[in-house]
């Protein structure tokens, strides 16, 4: 059994739900070795979160976004974390429905996601900046004959 972790730092995105599985694949290449195991993947910021959903038609994500927005609006009334701006509570909360981490299987040097699923980042801000991940993996390598 190996161990691989490593950080990764995202491009900056703007609000929204992206499309981040390339990133994920190329920034961690000891992937490839694993025949068998987990990738977990942390999210080191608590106003972004991961998701894993529908990789092949963009209006998903589009909306996802617009049902977020109404469901979490800015300038509740009652929101008092205010000082960072009218979208920081509402990505906060919006963070926090869809979680900090994801646990993926690996399988044959890669991801064993489903045939339209792919990794997600949302960002929640208007201007998130760069965001950075840590993503583990664990698992049984290839031997070599």
């Amino acid at each position: 059994m190996v161990w691989y972790q490593r950080e990764l730092s995202l491009p900056s995105f703007p609000r929204g739900v992206h499309l981040i599985t390339r990133y994920v694949e190329e920034g961690i290449p000891e992937l490839r070795k694993i025949r068998v195991g987990l990738a977990q993947i942390f999210i080191l910021h608590t106003s972004a979160s991961l998701a894993i959903n529908e990789n092949a038609d963009p209006n998903v994500r589009h909306d996802i976004e617009e049902h977020l927005n109404r469901m979490v609006p800015e300038n509740a009334p009652y929101y008092r974390h205010t000082m960072e701006g009218a979208d920081d509570m509402p990505a906060h909360i919006k963070a926090m429905l869809f979680g900090s981490g994801l646990t993926i299987p690996i399988n044959g040097g890669g991801f064993r996601l489903g045939t339209w699923q792919g990794i997600y980042l949302c960002e929640h801000r208007n201007r998130g900046g760069s965001r950075r991940l840590v993503v583990t993996l664990f698992g049984e390598e290839y031997v070599a004959k």
